[in-house]
């Protein structure tokens, strides 16, 4: 629980779907792969929603679905070779959400401490924040392979607080799926949803969504008791 006396010092956010649309970069990965192997090409909108979980989620559950072959061996042949693709042009279609990164800046400049928590590859995660330039603005970044069990293990989310050094009850989580509310509701942090995306889908009360990252300015003020979403 927060109280009255405790002002939010930190926000941490998920990075894809919640500081940039991603979703064509990362289905060029798996089309890639998948051409390959004579498997089917996929929309971009139909890759989207498995994004949130990690690589060998996200290939898995659409293997599964497409009926293609799911082993393990298979699998981890599939997030090698989807690795490797989506690497080699992990910015190319990625962009921005609207005013997101003009909003980090606001909230850095306004004196937030920034993270990142995120289920994609750790290295891959610091490289595509470098190449949109706001890799400089976050004080921690943590990738699903940086911390013992990702998310929506709550030691994930944790972890990023811990290397900020974030007091308990002076930071939020800021996400776009159920994996990120439940990762946030598991750590006993508030949790507030932005408007895009599948974010726009969460079952979370009015003060909890956002309409622009810039709202989370007013979080300045004294965070109040009970502020935890479940």
């Amino acid at each position: 629980m927060t109280t009255r006396d405790q002002e939010c010092e930190g926000l941490i956010f998920d990075l894809d779907g919640t500081l940039i649309d991603s979703a064509p970069d990362i289905a060029g990965g798996v089309n890639e792969y998948f051409a390959e192997q004579g498997w089917p090409q996929l929309e971009v909108g139909f890759v989207e929603r498995f994004i949130g979980n990690g690589p060998r989620r996200l290939l898995l559950d659409m293997m599964v679905e497409l009926g293609l072959p799911s082993d393990d061996e298979t699998v981890d042949r599939a997030v090698k070779g989807y690795l490797a693709a989506y690497d080699r042009t992990p910015s190319r279609l990625t962009r921005f959400y609207e005013a997101v990164k003009e909003d980090l800046h606001l909230l850095h400049a306004a004196g937030f401490r920034l993270g990142i928590c995120t289920n994609k590859p750790h290295a891959l995660t610091l490289r595509i924040l470098d190449i949109l330039g706001i890799g400089h603005l976050f004080d921690a970044v943590a990738g699903a392979d940086d911390v013992p069990a990702c998310k929506p293990d709550p030691i994930h989310l944790l972890t990023v607080a811990t290397r900020m050094g974030l007091a308990a009850g002076r930071w939020v989580y800021v996400g776009d799926t159920t994996v990120d509310q439940t990762t946030a509701a598991r750590a006993g942090v508030p949790f507030y949803a932005v408007p895009w995306g599948t974010g726009r889908h969460l079952d979370v009360a009015p003060a909890y969504r956002l309409t622009r990252l810039s709202d989370l300015a007013t979080l300045r003020q004294p965070l109040v008791e009970g502020d935890v979403q479940e």
